[in-house]
């Protein structure tokens, strides 16, 4: 083994890279120079002439030769052997010191938070320093959360802090901003970490703050599985998002990892203090009113804020999607650590499903033997009915269907506030908590739940191959935007008045903007209000409304900016869609059309969805029960695949079928051909002499004629 560093030379490195002392020195002395910096060794060597033997020309503690695996590959690693064995932690300290996993994360920093991609190649070796400087510290427990003065790295947007003067000093560590970046890249190696291996553990009934469990996906999870459920029982437990229980965050993290070193960085994280602002600065500010204030210019590298019809739309987030926790310095850690506790629930849940199901021979519903092709169809039965029960949550809301009487879901609501208030310290009571019958329509994620009769034609096959068709009938639950919610909205936003009648206000917002970009913005809400109510029964009635909202706040608009006094004169100038221009009445002039015909003017989009027509279908597509997000599939396929026991079964499955694989076919086609050519005989020199001859005479015939045909 070649011998490890002298103290001496140890004494001379700075302190992020002494953690790297019994790493043994390169053998080779002709190895290459490091790129990023030359070797902090070449003058102690000089300087003592007894260990001229340990010159080298690379520095081993170079962070380049620290990377010995790809990230990606070391986090797909992680998710398969997550999800092959989920009863099973793996060790997150050892993934925590690989630099990998931080050069990863600090490319995923540096994107949030620049808008641009940085690729491993531009990195500069100073970064590299200090992200093993900031790897060294959370290793050590020398990390502090909230550091704004002295971070081991920084954002490349940040300035350094001893270049500022005392008041803006005074100001950093007392006004309230964003976390520093190096609180970010934290946070993104522990997200990275701990994510697949509790999204092996998370109960499939939970479809918000996880890839691919989307509002979407709840909704038509919905539509599926609880079509044939009489009463309604929903929750709301938000108020654990608000202020979070320190004890009970720490005990649900402890119960499914041991790991220290990550179990005390989120605990300095939930326990350390915050910088809040003072409300009485606040108000002063708003009084003080500068005259000639002039607008901020972004800088080159600064993302952009979000635009005004992205705004727009996140004012119409359902109650169930609109808070999202933000746990003291956990920053994108805390949707995970929240689903983390309420796990607890899912799998309470999933216990009291299991109990309460009772079959019922006379009740011919059973989910998991429904019709493929229609299994929202749910057929009639008599009193004597399946008592059945599901659950779903999207963060802090739940919804249950129960299959049976009321009192059965008077009894489950009783044993849920006990529950809440022994496990969670939250106290329920009945209001919180109502049981709604599905004939009064249960309000959910926007959407409206109710059940719809239907007397479907239904056809069978018969003992004897004959087609049977007889009339039945069943219930399925439609699923309706709720209206009232979407005026609700706009009118929060100040896009109209009035409740019975609905009157569109002027978006003023968009007064100094072009009638292109206005167009513009407004189209990509409508697109994106038409893929929110894409599983809406009434998608095209909701989606119509809002374009009609839309619409008639920019007429008001454009005819405030271009004084044409009435919504009318701006339909006669710019058409129904408000696709001509109306700047000095350009859309009047009959030379127009040929202009645009011709490219010589631009065009203007017009508003989409201006008439019912144009609005697409809902989708009904079936949903499959026991749905998987597509990254989970592939995972247990891979994880199938490699697992030599089922090569065993495929190979025993095909004998028993009397099959043939296409590998031992290939194998007997080679042996065949193998065995074949050895029994003809060899070929003789007289033999290829007369091949030889017999081509050289057909080519010397065909250029003959080539030669004939030419003179």
């Amino acid at each position: 083994m070649p011998p490890l560093l002298p103290s001496s030379l140890l004494r001379r490195l700075p302190f992020y890279l002494r953690g790297f002392s019994s790493l043994p020195l390169p053998s080779h002395p002709y190895s290459q120079p490091s790129p990023f910096q030359p070797s902090p060794f070449e003058s102690s060597t000089r300087r003592h002439p007894s260990r001229t033997s340990l010159t080298f020309t690379t520095d081993p503690f170079d962070p380049s030769t620290l990377l010995k695996e790809d990230p990606i590959s070391l986090c797909a690693s992680l998710w398969v052997s997550s999800f092959r064995d989920p009863s099973t932690t793996p060790s997150l300290s050892s993934y925590l010191s690989r630099l990998e996993l931080w050069l990863l994360a600090y490319q995923k920093a540096h994107a949030d938070d620049t808008g641009s991609y940085l690729p491993r190649s531009n990195i500069p070796a100073s970064t590299f320093h200090s992200l093993v400087a900031l790897r060294n510290a959370v290793l050590d427990g020398r990390f502090k959360w909230g550091n704004r003065l002295t971070p081991f790295i920084r954002s490349p947007r940040e300035t350094d802090p001893a270049t500022l003067s005392k008041r803006k000093l005074k100001a950093l560590m007392a006004t309230p901003g964003p976390a520093p970046f190096q609180d970010r890249l934290v946070h993104e190696v522990l997200l990275l970490i701990l994510e697949p291996v509790f999204e092996s553990r998370f109960s499939s009934k939970s479809f918000a703050f996880r890839p691919g469990r989307t509002a979407h996906t709840a909704i038509r999870t919905i539509r599926r599985s609880f079509a044939g459920y009489l009463w309604y029982l929903k929750g709301d437990l938000s108020t654990l998002f608000d202020c979070p229980k320190i004890n009970l965050v720490l005990n649900a993290l402890i119960r499914e990892i041991r790991d220290k070193k990550v179990v005390d960085l989120i605990r300095a994280a939930l326990l350390t203090p915050l910088i809040t602002a003072n409300p009485m600065d606040e108000a002063l500010k708003k009084k003080k009113k500068r005259k000639n204030q002039k607008k901020r210019v972004l800088a080159d590298d600064e993302p952009k804020p979000d635009p005004y019809w992205l705004q727009t739309f996140f004012g119409f987030a359902p109650e169930e999607a609109r808070k999202q926790p933000d746990w003291g310095h956990c920053g994108v850690l805390s949707p995970l650590l929240a689903n983390i506790c309420l796990d607890e629930l899912d799998k309470w849940m999933e216990e009291r499903i299991s109990e309460f199901y009772k079959p019922s021979k006379a009740d011919t519903w059973d989910q998991e033997q429904a019709n493929t092709s229609w299994p929202e169809f749910v057929p009639s039965s008599g009193p004597d009915k399946t008592r059945k029960m599901d659950y779903i949550r999207f963060g802090a809301h739940f919804l249950i269907g129960i299959r049976g009487p009321r009192a059965d879901a008077a009894v489950l609501r009783k044993q849920m506030i006990e529950f809440c208030d022994t496990r969670f310290q939250l106290k329920l009571d009945n209001e919180s908590l109502p049981i709604e019958h599905i004939t009064k329509g249960i309000m959910f994620m926007d959407h409206v739940l109710c059940r719809r009769v239907v007397y479907p034609t239904l056809r069978y096959t018969a003992s004897g191959g004959k087609i049977i068709s007889e009339k039945g009938v069943g219930t399925l639950l439609s699923v309706t935007a709720s209206l009232k919610q979407c005026i609700r909205q706009f009118r929060k936003l100040e896009f109209l008045k009035g409740d019975r009648e609905p009157d569109p206000q002027p978006c003023f917002r968009m007064f100094h903007a072009t009638q292109a970009h206005t167009n513009q913005q407004m189209n990509k809400f409508l697109l994106t209000m038409a893929e929110w109510y894409r599983y809406a029964d009434n998608r095209k009635k909701v989606v119509n409304f809002c374009s009609y909202i839309i619409r008639g706040s920019l007429a008001k608009l454009y005819a405030a900016k271009y004084k044409l006094r009435s919504r009318a004169k701006v339909y006669k100038i710019a058409s129904r869609n408000l696709s001509r221009p109306l700047k000095e009445k350009k859309g009047q002039s009959p030379e127009y059309h040929n202009l645009l015909r011709m490219g010589l003017v631009d065009s203007i989009d017009g508003l989409h969805y201006t008439r019912m027509s144009t609005v697409p279908e809902p989708d009904y597509t079936p949903f499959p029960g026991g749905w998987r997000p597509d990254h989970e599939r592939g995972l247990l396929e891979y994880i199938k695949l490699t697992d030599t026991s089922t090569l065993e079964e495929l190979r025993c499955l095909i004998k028993e079928e009397g099959l043939i694989s296409p590998q031992d076919s290939l194998s007997m086609l080679v042996w065949s051909y193998k065995k074949n050519a050895s029994l003809f005989p060899p070929l003789e020199e007289s033999d290829v002499d007369k091949a030889k001859e017999e081509i050289l005479g057909s080519n010397e015939e065909e250029n003959g004629k080539d030669l004939f045909l030419l003179g």
